[in-house]
Formats: C-alpha cells, sequence, structure tokens
C-alpha cells in the first residue's frame, strides 16, 4: 500500500471472531447455496452469477445477502478442501450464513454501519477484525 492508498474503516457485529486480510471479491447478488457452490473448488457454479467460477479461496468474500435454502451452509463446507474464504462479510444474514461461517471457522462481520457491497470493491486489500467488527478498507489504485 503506498502513502495514496485510501483507508476505509466500517464498522458492523461480530458473527465469528478472529483477524484476517487479504482481497475482496465481492458480489452486489445474493449468493445461491443449494447445488450452487462447488465445495471442492470454492466457486459459486450459479450460471449467470458475475462470480460464476471464481475462486474465493484465501479472499474476503462480500456479498449482499443469502439466496435459498439450507444448501447455504456448502460454502461452509469449502474448509474440507481447503478453498474457504479468508473472511466472510454480508449485509443480511440468516442463521444459514451463520452456520457456513462457523463451519468455515473464519472472521465473519455483519449488520455494518454502510453497505459493504457498495464500499468494497473486487480487488481492494480488506483487513477484518471479527472480534471487534472492524473492517478496514484499503482502495486498489
Amino acid at each position: 500500500m503506498t502513502a495514496q492508498t485510501q483507508k476505509i474503516i466500517l464498522t458492523g457485529r461480530k458473527v465469528i471472531g478472529g483477524i484476517a486480510e487479504g482481497e475482496a471479491l465481492v458480489s452486489k447478488i445474493p449468493l445461491m447455496g443449494w447445488g450452487n457452490v462447488n465445495v471442492e473448488g470454492g466457486f459459486t457454479v450459479e450460471r449467470n452469477h458475475p462470480l460464476f467460477e471464481v475462486p474465493f479461496k484465501g479472499k474476503v468474500l462480500v456479498f449482499s445477502e443469502p439466496r435459498g435454502s439450507g444448501g447455504f451452509v456448502g460454502y461452509g463446507r469449502t474448509r474440507e478442501f481447503g478453498k474457504h474464504p479468508a473472511a466472510f462479510l454480508y449485509r443480511k444474514g440468516n442463521n444459514l450464513t451463520i452456520f457456513a461461517a462457523m463451519n468455515m471457522k473464519v472472521p465473519t462481520v455483519t449488520d455494518f454501519d454502510r453497505d459493504p457491497t457498495e464500499v468494497i470493491e473486487t480487488g481492494d486489500f480488506v483487513r477484518v477484525d471479527g472480534d471487534k467488527g472492524i473492517v478496514e478498507v484499503f482502495k486498489k489504485n
């Protein structure tokens, strides 16, 4: 990061504690669960989705909300194959997003003071403090 890198701080609510950082992968469109995540490859297989087959391993996965049924927990199963994201940030969640985050065992934050999908862009560098619910965003140049 250079001296000119813009830093933005978001505050939210802790779901899963811990510290992580990495490049952001952002979806403004809800992520669908049932049958739409390749757990061994670590990507969505939902056709016509902007993140179709884009690997999220090691990335800070930022999305608006889940869509669909209990299959969303498949995102959590990516940990079994070492293909899970570094952190999980979402605008609006439910018990399925919490369960997926628990399975992944990665810092997870929600209920932000601003919509993270409007502030964070794919490629931004993001530092997540899940314990404090603080997300630092370093805008890509």
